[in-house]
């Protein structure tokens, strides 16, 4: 029975594909069983027969041969050929074993099943691609700006230069200029009458304080002195007097330093930024001018043609930007110089008025001069903060 059982094994073949398939094999189960002995008790190279009739038949058709030598299994080219093409079907060691294994599917199958399981994938990554162009596009745009700033600065330095050298030309507007002048001027002496206004106003409410308390002094005294009652009584009336009408005054000499701060750090402030914005105006209209002269004096070639071309563009844009700033500058200077007198005209007169009636004791014709010019006095202890900000 071994021999007969060795000889099959030596005589069958066995073709696996390249999946472990055994193709289709009409006795797959028998075969399997015949392997199984086959691996435990080892094959017998050297006893092994010939099975003349089919496989399973009686004993009697078996030639026992003695003299074959080399291995038993032989070569068999269509097994090249079945791994070339695999056939579907289970594998015989798992069949053997009770289990299957599903088909082996493709990359393209697999990548398709996987979008079909996750469909937001494909969403999420042109989103993601989207918003990647734009931080590009943001980039971009800043590296660009970086750029133009860098060139711009460049000329302009260079045209500064020139001009503190004595090598570069400048347009001038010298009537413009002329009024710029003044206009700086100006400003330095109105800025002295703002701070000697305030250091007055600083003083005269310090006396105004002195007086309030010397009154209330003479006050307290008057009551504790019977003999200088009537004394003390006439001095605190008329500190009393001096305080109020210290307190119109000091209205009047606030009202004063207001305006004038409105004029200087407001009005004038706001003219001279525009006077500003034209001075960088011009600087660049000078630059980008001498550069555009001297593209012109240079080669003519395409290269050349284009860049001036360009230089010409850049050239109109700063030229208009500087016209539309100087026309601002003549404007705004006229306007300035009209408000100027208007203002200055009426706290002018506020403050001669108010400072005459007080020094003559006309208390009359100070309340009229504070009526006049619409003064409001503030109400005593208005300024100090109230106890809730000091907490």
């Amino acid at each position: 029975m071994a021999d007969s059982i060795m000889s099959k094994a030596a005589t069958m073949e066995i073709p696996i594909n390249s999946n472990g398939d055994t193709g289709t094999l009409p006795e797959d189960d028998s075969l399997e069983q015949d392997l199984q002995q086959v691996m435990v008790s080892g094959p017998n190279l050297n006893e092994t027969s010939i099975v003349s009739g089919g496989y399973g038949g009686p004993a009697g058709g078996i030639i026992p041969t003695s003299s074959i030598k080399g291995p038993a299994i032989r070569f068999n080219p269509e097994y090249l050929d079945r791994r070339q093409a695999p056939a579907a079907g289970p594998d015989i060691r798992m069949k053997s074993r009770g289990v299957s294994l599903p088909k082996s599917q493709s990359a393209a199958s697999r990548l398709a099943q996987h979008t079909d399981q996750h469909p937001g994938s494909t969403s999420n990554h042109s989103a993601v691609n989207s918003t990647e162009e734009v931080s590009r596009g943001v980039a971009v745009e800043k590296l660009e700006g970086v750029k133009k700033w860098g060139i711009n600065t460049y000329k302009c330095t260079k045209q500064m230069f020139s001009e503190r050298f004595g090598r570069g030309s400048r347009t001038v507007d010298l009537e413009l200029e002329a009024q710029i002048d003044v206009l700086r001027d100006t400003k330095i002496k109105y800025e002295n009458i703002l701070r000697l206004a305030t250091a007055l106003t600083m003083h005269f409410q310090s006396m105004v304080q002195t007086q309030q308390a010397l009154g209330d002094t003479f006050t307290d005294l008057s009551q504790k002195s019977p003999e200088l009652q009537d004394e003390f009584g006439y001095n605190a009336e008329t500190q009393k007097l001096l305080c109020k009408n210290g307190e119109a005054l000091l209205g009047a000499i606030n009202f004063f330093v207001s305006g004038i701060n409105t004029l200087v750090n407001k009005t004038m402030e706001d003219t001279l930024m525009t006077i500003k914005l034209y001075e960088n105006a011009r600087l660049e209209f000078d630059a980008y001018r001498s550069d555009l002269e001297e593209m012109s004096l240079g080669q003519r070639d395409a290269a050349a043609m284009v860049r001036i071309e360009m230089a010409q563009q850049d050239y109109q844009v700063h030229r208009e930007k500087y016209e539309r700033l100087r026309s601002d500058v003549t404007i705004k200077l006229k306007f300035l110089e009209e408000n100027k007198v208007k203002v200055m005209h009426k706290q002018l007169l506020l403050f001669h008025n108010a400072i005459s009636a007080y020094f003559a004791g006309n208390q009359q014709q100070l309340e009229q001069t504070l009526i006049q010019f619409n003064v409001k006095l503030k109400p005593p202890g208005s300024d100090k903060p109230s106890w809730l900000e000091e907490q």
